[in-house]
C-alpha cells in the first residue's frame, strides 16, 4: 500500500508541475501579445502596448522563465519515452504520436491558426483573406504554439527508430549534467550563427532552440533508467536550485550591465552571430534549462504532490489546453480590443481568462467528446 501511495504522490507532482507549466506558457504568451518585444503574434496588431518601464519589469520578472520552460517539458516527455516504448512497442507508438501529435499540428497550421490571425487581422483593419493569411505570414505553416508538439513528435520518432529494448544509457549524475550544459551552450551559440534566436523556419521549427530541447529530451531518457521522474536526488535538486537561482538573478543584472534599456531595439546582438552576446545569451540559457528544469521537476517532487479529483480532471485536461490556447487567446484579445483600457490591465485580463477558458473547454472535449482521444 505504501509503494501505491508514493506511486500516485510521485506521478501527481508530474501531473500537476504539467498544469502550471502550460498555465504559464498560455499567460506568458498573452502578455507577450501586448508588449513591443513581441513573441506572440497578436504583438503584429495589438492596439496597445505596456510601457517601457513595465515593460522592462515584467521581462526582468518574468522573462528568465521563457529561456527554459520549453526545456522542462521536453524533460517531462523524454522521462516518459522509455516506458511507453517498451510497453507498446516502436509500431503502435509511432502510430500514437503521430495521431496524437501530428494530427493536432496538421489541423492548426492549415486551418485553425490561419483563421485565427485573419480574425485578429480583420479586428485591426486589415482588409487580407484567410488564404492571404496562410500563404504571405513568415513562416510557412506557422501553427501558433504547436510549433512544440511538431518538434516532440520528430524527435520521439528519432527515438522510436534508434531505441532498442536493451539499451543501456549513461547515469544521470551532476558530472553528466555539467557535460550536457556545456554541451548545450556551444551547439546553441554554433546553431545560432546560421538560424539567429525567433528567426523563423518553414513550420516554425524553432532550430534555434533545438540544442537544448533535444538535450532535455535526451536528459530525460537518460533519466527515465534510474527514476528520475519519481525523485531526483537531494544533492543534485539542491545544486540545480542555487544554479538556477543564480542565473536567473543574472539575467536582469547581465543586460543592465550590456547596457540592455529597450528590448526591441538593443535585443540582436543577443540573438546569433559571432558576437559575445550571442554565446553569452547561449550560455545562460544552457545553465538555466538544464539547472531550472531539475530543479522545477525536483521542487514537484517535494511540494506539489496533492491529488484529488480536481487535480486529476486540470491534468487530463492540460495537453488540450495547450493545443487550444491559439484560438482562445486570439479571440480574447479580439474581444477585449474595443475596451478603452491600458496594455497593463488588458495583457492580465487576457491572460487569466486565457488560462480558465483554456483549461475549461479543454476539459469539455477530453471528458465529452470523440475528441478527446487525441489529447
Amino acid at each position: 500500500m505504501t509503494a501505491q501511495v508514493g506511486q500516485r504522490s510521485r506521478l501527481a507532482a508530474v501531473d500537476n508541475l504539467k498544469v502550471l507549466l502550460v498555465a504559464w506558457v498560455i499567460g506568458g504568451h498573452a502578455l507577450l501579445g501586448y508588449s513591443a518585444v513581441g513573441g506572440w503574434p497578436y504583438d503584429e496588431v495589438n492596439e496597445v502596448t505596456f510601457a517601457p518601464r513595465v515593460e522592462a519589469v515584467l521581462a526582468a520578472v518574468l522573462g528568465p522563465s521563457g529561456l527554459f520552460l520549453m526545456g522542462t517539458f521536453y524533460l517531462l516527455s523524454g522521462l516518459f519515452t522509455p516506458g511507453s516504448l517498451a510497453r507498446k512497442g516502436r509500431g503502435r507508438f509511432v502510430r500514437e504520436r503521430l495521431v496524437r501529435l501530428g494530427i493536432p499540428w496538421v489541423v492548426s497550421a492549415l486551418l485553425v491558426w490561419p483563421l485565427s490571425l485573419w480574425v485578429a487581422y480583420r479586428a485591426a483593419g486589415r482588409d487580407v483573406s484567410p488564404w492571404w493569411v496562410f500563404t504571405h505570414r513568415d513562416p510557412l505553416l506557422d501553427s501558433g504554439s504547436l510549433w512544440f508538439v511538431l518538434i516532440l513528435l520528430l524527435f520521439s520518432l528519432a527515438c522510436a527508430v534508434v531505441w532498442r529494448p536493451a539499451w543501456v544509457s549513461p547515469v544521470l549524475t551532476t558530472r553528466y549534467l555539467v557535460l550536457v550544459t556545456a554541451g548545450v551552450a556551444v551547439t546553441t551559440f554554433v546553431v545560432r550563427l546560421w538560424a539567429p534566436a525567433r528567426s523563423g523556419q518553414v513550420g516554425d521549427l524553432h532550430i534555434w532552440w533545438w540544442p537544448q530541447l533535444l538535450a532535455m529530451f535526451w536528459v530525460g531518457v537518460v533519466g527515465a533508467r534510474t527514476g528520475l521522474a519519481g525523485s531526483i536526488p537531494e544533492r543534485m535538486w539542491r545544486l540545480c536550485r542555487v544554479v538556477a537561482f543564480v542565473a536567473i538573478a543574472s539575467v536582469p543584472v547581465t543586460a543592465i550591465a550590456a547596457g540592455v534599456s529597450n528590448l526591441s531595439g538593443q535585443s540582436g546582438p543577443f540573438l546569433g552571430g559571432w558576437r559575445w552576446q550571442a554565446l553569452l545569451l547561449a550560455v545562460v540559457e544552457s545553465v538555466l534549462v538544464v539547472g531550472g528544469s531539475i530543479w522545477l521537476l525536483g521542487l514537484a517532487q517535494r511540494r506539489l504532490t496533492a491529488g484529488g479529483p480536481f487535480a486529476g480532471a486540470l491534468a487530463r485536461s492540460a495537453f488540450a489546453a495547450f493545443v487550444l490556447q491559439g484560438p482562445v487567446l486570439v479571440l480574447l484579445a479580439v474581444a477585449a480590443r474595443p475596451v478603452p483600457l491600458p496594455a497593463e490591465v488588458k495583457a492580465f485580463a487576457v491572460a487569466l481568462a486565457g488560462v480558465a477558458v483554456s483549461f475549461g473547454v479543454g476539459r469539455l472535449v477530453t471528458a465529452h467528446t470523440r475528441l478527446g482521444r487525441f489529447f
